[in-house]
């Protein structure tokens, strides 16, 4: 061989040991690192708006990695760290096997309240790409610019309120839609953006500006027209897409007036406004939050929500007391559909707004109202397969209605299929498990214990006796999910989060494991093993369990995940 034949690949070798590759950059131009090593997983599973599906049980019955067996401090607990800019209240959402990155991966999105998504490998953390969605030459909302007289300061909120409600996401056509918030100071903007999932960019017709208008007399109407105020209404529930419309639903912040509950549905591919509803639009109030779960849906496109505080049938005058309660007197006509605060509602879509198909409003309205004691505060969910409805009010009532007819009204006595009485205050989102022989519904309200209630298609209803679990958390209770392999027997898991003390602003978050048959045997809880901790818990934000995983959003800016070690 020529010596000249090994000594230029030597040399060749020694030159290109020196140099620097470039490394990649995201799409703001940050440097990324390496991605780590690959890790191989066999479930490519999706959880593509709040609560897993639009019924909003919160059950995702394909798991079949997580156990009842290795669910445990030894086999299972923290994994890595999703960080991201600022707190997230929405709900994280998962596409399994996303053609991205020249090549298929699960992928976790976030939404920040700094109006920032992100989309990382569900995996292994990788981050694909984030983008900012503050509107040009305005920043997020903060809590300082909801003042009221009765809630100053505003304390809801421990940051900005940009992206607040979980977005939905459509994987065929994929795209994510959200509503992004932005101000000045003085103009407030919210926008409904559809994105790409393999870019972040927005779509054609993407951001379109919320807002419209409704016939009515009610507070902060003019010339008999309600106008939609995009400060004073607060996008907190989940948003919803099913027959092809994307519906949006507003609250309030802190009940600053005037406020009504709102919703807004827009066409899923050119995002044209179809929807306008407003349901005290001769009152007011009537926000519509659900501590933060989604607009339960039908396959028939029929829309399932619960009202807070708010007029009821034909309207009367209201004074506001200082604590943001109502002072008032009962209405000539509870029955009236024009107004219907403190009810469950059945909404079918009717031309451009929505109708009443089917109401249900407690005959202690009145009480309700004056007291705070809202009905439209608990998660909602339509049971699997059936025509039964789960609502509970702040009162400490589980009301179980008839889809299709949900008792109406009336003064002496309440039409509906079930009534359970809990004794206790429920910010907190219930879920449901299928298994087999048995189904379950899971409640866990502030200051109350893990309730486990059985329910029975055959006798129509919830048996008279609970399993109780654990001890309960403060406010505002805990958010709930599960996980199982079907109805195969040791799969089926009760996920819950909840804070550890202190409230549910900036208090340290906990995130516990149960056996979804049995509530009073705890798998696990992250307070056990030292690195298993959650950081601060985030208010109205339940577990997304997919693909042998946990990802659970924070306050302390991350999602954390969990898995089998």
């Amino acid at each position: 061989m020529n010596k000249y034949n090994v000594i230029i690949p030597a040399l060749m070798l020694m030159i290109c040991a020196g140099c620097k590759k470039s490394q990649p950059g995201n799409q703001n131009n940050n440097v990324v690192p390496p991605p780590p090593p690959p890790v191989v997983n066999n479930q490519h599973i999706s959880v593509l708006t709040q609560h897993n599906d639009n019924t909003r049980a919160g059950l995702n019955s394909k798991e079949t990695v997580l156990t009842t067996s290795n669910v445990n401090a030894k086999q299972f607990g923290f994994l890595f760290n999703l960080s991201v800019d600022d707190q997230v209240y929405a709900q994280p959402l998962v596409v399994g096997n996303l053609p991205i990155n020249n090549g298929k991966h699960n992928v976790v999105f976030v939404a920040s309240v700094n109006n920032t998504v992100y989309a990382f490998d569900g995996d292994n953390g990788t981050l694909y790409w984030h983008k900012n969605f503050t509107a040009t030459g305005m920043r997020p909302p903060a809590p300082s610019d909801m003042n009221s007289s009765w809630c100053t300061p505003y304390t809801d909120f421990t940051s900005s309120m940009g992206i607040v409600g979980t977005p939905v996401i459509d994987s065929a056509a994929q795209k994510m839609y959200f509503v992004a918030r932005s101000t000045d100071g003085t103009t407030f903007v919210q926008y409904l953006h559809a994105i790409n999932l393999l870019t972040g960019s927005d779509v054609a017709g993407s951001p379109v500006k919320l807002g419209g208008t409704v016939k009515g007399t009610g507070d902060g109407s003019s010339n008999g027209v309600l106008n939609f105020d995009p400060k004073r209404n607060n996008q907190r529930q989940g948003l919803v897409l099913v027959n092809g419309v994307v519906y949006v639903s507003f609250s309030s912040h802190c009940d600053l007036n005037p406020y009504h509950g709102w919703i807004l549905g827009y066409n899923a591919v050119s995002l044209q406004q179809q929807t306008v509803y407003a349901d005290t639009p001769d009152g007011e109030n009537g926000g519509l939050w659900e501590s933060g779960m989604g607009i339960a849906a039908d396959a028939q496109g029929n829309l399932y929500v619960v009202s807070g505080n708010g007029t009821v049938g034909t309207a009367v005058s209201y004074t506001e007391a200082g604590n943001g309660t109502a002072e008032s007197t009962a209405s000539p006509n509870p029955t009236d559909p024009t107004n219907r605060g403190e009810s469950a509602l059945k909404l079918t879509p009717a031309g451009n707004t929505l109708q009443i198909s089917s109401y249900f409003t407690p005959s202690n309205y009145l009480d309700l109202n004056i007291n705070d004691l809202d009905y439209g505060v608990m998660g909602t969910l339509l049971i699997p397969n059936s025509n039964y409805y789960l609502t509970g009010a702040k009162d400490g009532n589980i009301y179980l209605l008839n889809k299709d007819n949900m008792g109406g009204f009336s003064y002496s006595t309440n039409q509906v299929v079930q009534t359970i009485p809990l004794g206790a205050s429920m910010h907190c989102q219930p879920a449901y498990y299928n298994g087999g022989s048995s189904e379950f519904v899971y409640i866990w309200a502030e200051n109350d214990q893990l309730r486990q209630l059985s329910f029975s298609r055959a006798n129509g209803g919830f048996a008279s006796n609970q399993i109780l679990g654990g001890g309960g958390p403060t406010f505002p209770g805990a958010d709930l999910s599960v996980s199982s392999n079907g109805t195969l027997s040791g799969t089926g898991i009760l996920w819950a989060a909840y804070p550890g003390n202190g409230g549910s602003n900036l208090a340290p978050g906990i995130l516990a494991a149960y056996d979804a048959t049995n509530v009073t045997k705890q798998l696990w809880n992250s307070t056990q093993t030292v690195g298993d901790g959650v950081g601060y818990y985030a208010k109205f934000s339940s577990p997304t369990v997919a693909d042998g995983h946990v990802y659970l959003a924070t306050f302390t800016n991350t999602v954390v995940v969990y898995g089998l070690k």
